[in-house]
């Protein structure tokens, strides 16, 4: 049972913090137009791209450390409870058909579980214990980057997770929209996306929910791009596993090669639709075989692949 001074403590707690901030100006949002308050939302949202700008040099530096234990086998594992957590756990679900990256390697974990996902858990952010327990049943280790999500930076979930993770030996990142937040500090790469107080008080799924999407999209995204995921700006390890899929694999290697459609179908049947396979086997001039040969010395980066074809 939580006591009046526990809520009396956590009052005060939220009072500090610029993303709870109420905002007198917009007492009365709920009697304007539509379209006013539109413009208003609109208005507040285009804030968010410049509070991420700032954060650049810290979102880099977490992006360079975890694309390296990545390399050398680690995973990447988000933890949150809420909007933060369901963020999280969207990012990891889009890497597969993304980048071709196995289900095990890039992780949401979400405190309360995957029910959480669409129902409120009450209570389960509040426990430090479910975040170790939920990394325990995970079998982290210290290859692995735990990314703590909350938009308070005071969430216990995250602070517990990217603790655990630490003490572990694992990367950690606190990924928070106040400054000087517990979890930043807990973390060894502290990212604090300061966007302000929210137009309704406290939603924080609202710009604090959105800068958090643009830096996990640009974790999972940029740290895919170092690790070979990408040539250029195409996704040649996207899995083709449906028919827009397909024929986005069919395009990305027209793209990459300028191949004939006969050229490219050929390509992709022998290589059994690996794109990235298909365009080594068009640019480089080599078999399938040797392709994924080549493929796997370079650690599956493309343009290494191709200068050693072109070396062979």
């Amino acid at each position: 049972m939580t006591s009046t001074a526990d809520h009396d403590h956590l009052r005060a707690q939220l009072d500090t913090l610029t993303t709870e901030a109420y905002r007198p100006e917009l007492a009365e949002i709920d009697r304007r137009p539509t379209l006013d308050i539109a413009r208003t939302m609109n208005d507040e949202d285009a804030t968010v791209p410049a509070a991420v700008a700032r954060r650049l040099p810290e979102i880099a530096a977490a992006i360079d450390a975890t694309a390296a234990r990545m390399a050398r086998g680690g995973r990447l594992i988000y933890a949150g409870a809420g909007t933060a957590g369901r963020l999280g756990v969207l990012d990891a679900s889009e890497c597969p058909p993304t980048f071709n990256t196995d289900p095990s390697e890039v992780l949401g974990l979400i405190a309360g579980g995957p029910s959480a996902m669409v129902t409120a858990v009450e209570g389960a952010e509040d426990s430090k214990k479910f975040a170790i327990e939920d990394l325990s049943a995970i079998g982290l280790t210290d290859l692995d980057t735990v990314v703590g999500i909350s938009a308070s930076g005071r969430t216990p979930y995250a602070i517990g997770a990217v603790e655990h993770a630490r003490a572990l030996g694992a990367l950690t990142i606190g990924l928070s929209c106040n400054a000087d937040s517990a979890l930043a500090s807990a973390a060894e790469h502290g990212i604090e996306v300061v966007v302000g107080p929210e137009l309704l008080t406290g939603s924080t799924r609202l710009k604090a929910g959105t800068a958090q999407k643009l830096v996990l999209n640009m974790l999972s995204t940029i740290t895919m791009i170092r690790l070979g995921k990408t040539y250029g700006n195409l996704m040649v390890d996207v899995r083709a596993s449906n028919e827009k899929l397909r024929a986005r694999s069919r395009r990305i290697v027209a793209l990459a090669t300028g191949a004939s459609d006969q050229e490219i179908e050929t390509a992709l049947r022998s290589t059994d639709g690996e794109v990235k396979n298909a365009i080594l086997t068009l640019l480089g001039g080599v078999d399938a075989p040797t392709a994924a040969h080549l493929l796997d010395a370079a650690d599956g980066h493309l343009r290494a692949a191709l200068q050693a074809a072109k070396d062979h």
